[in-house]
């Protein structure tokens, strides 16, 4: 059973989020700037241009967030990568490059969210201006780190890529006011994608939380975080229930680096946040209704009661005297055993509807 909105309401800067509000975008620039901040911005640039509403970076150094026997991920040994460190170096942003990040994304109308890797650094990051902040899919276990964003106090997403239903339900009743199904496969194959995890997600939130007496109590804000190699998914996404979409964008998706080959160039890009909102407008209200837009055609194409032949007044109506037909002027077929027994009260020609007031209610 769903609960009974899949998605509250959220706000990140002036922007609204939520079931009712047109899918919020993220341009994942993550680390497809190769260590270069020109070309990070410039792809802030790009990403407005794509009409996405908010571009994301990662924070992080290799000091902080590697170990001595700190291991490639196989999706970064295919491409190319030969030490987790050398690749962590060449692609930091420091500390002064970094806050000009949300500097050039504000100046085009976007807002800026950073994924942090290390609770050392959001003392630091906390200056920089950011909207929001993203918690990756590894560290939604990691609670220092989720301790020291929260009491930021500003808006904050967790992913849930590879997490145990226990690990989610475990930080929802404490942390998040966005959390992203997510599948940690880069890139991740159709039959993985697994869609209606986005429901189960805000599910499994929504019940942590309740359960828990959090006071994060009530509907989660739920999204997905996207590493297929399709610009159509994000679409597909909104039509199972995501509020929020997360998308890596690239400058050449042929480059070198971990996350290039699974990002969207600029040009897709414009279609995937294209494809999403239309998926929404095209989604509507989660609620059964009959549209304005159908109203002619309900009236012309339903049946109702007519005279099977000319009904004078007074007369006392049989089954033999009434057929169903179009158009659905009249009363509605399933009145018919109501309506036998009583008298006519204005007289009827024949193949016309019978109408409540054609009825003598008060005499059977």
């Amino acid at each position: 059973m769903l609960p009974e909105k899949a998605c509250s309401t959220l706000t990140v800067g002036d922007r609204r989020i939520g079931s009712d509000e047109p899918p919020y975008v993220i341009a994942e620039i993550g680390v497809n700037h190769d260590g270069d901040i020109d070309r990070a911005l410039q792809m802030v640039r790009a990403a407005a241009q794509t009409g996405a509403d908010a571009v994301k970076l990662q924070y992080f150094t290799a000091d902080l967030l590697l170990g001595a026997e700190a291991a490639l991920a196989e999706y970064q040994r295919k491409a190319g990568e030969l030490s987790p460190r050398e690749m962590l170096q060449r692609l930091e942003l420091g500390s002064e490059a970094m806050r000009r990040v949300p500097e050039v994304a504000h100046e085009y109308g976007m807002q800026a969210i950073v994924t942090v890797f290390s609770s050392e650094l959001v003392p630091d990051a906390a200056t920089m201006g950011w909207d929001a902040y993203k918690v990756g899919s590894a560290d939604v276990i990691n609670t220092p780190l989720l301790e020291a964003l929260a009491a930021i106090g500003k808006p904050m997403i967790i992913s849930t890529g590879a997490a145990l239903p226990d690990e989610i339900a475990e930080s929802a009743r404490h942390f998040g006011d966005v959390f992203l199904h997510c599948v940690s496969a880069y890139p991740t194959p159709t039959e993985s994608t697994h869609l209606a995890g986005i429901q189960a997600l805000a599910r499994l939130c929504t019940e942590a939380r309740q359960a828990a007496d959090s006071k994060k109590s009530g509907p989660t804000v739920v999204g997905y975080s996207d590493h297929t190699e399709s610009a159509d998914t994000g679409a597909l996404a909104v039509a199972a229930g995501a509020c929020v979409l997360e998308k890596h964008l690239t400058h050449d998706r042929s480059a070198a680096g971990p996350d290039h080959a699974a990002s969207l160039e600029p040009e897709s890009f414009t279609q995937y946040v294209k494809q999403a909102r239309r998926a929404w407008t095209m989604r509507g209200p989660d609620r059964v209704w009959a549209q304005p837009i159908e109203d002619a055609v309900r009236s012309a194409s339903r049946q109702s009661l007519t005279a099977r032949h000319a009904l004078e007044v007074g007369h006392v109506l049989t089954a033999h005297d009434i057929r169903v037909c179009r158009p659905g002027t009249g009363l509605p077929p399933g009145m018919l055993h109501e309506i036998i027994g009583h008298c006519i009260t204005s007289p009827i020609q024949a193949g016309h509807a019978i109408r409540q007031t054609d009825i003598d209610w008060a005499e059977e």
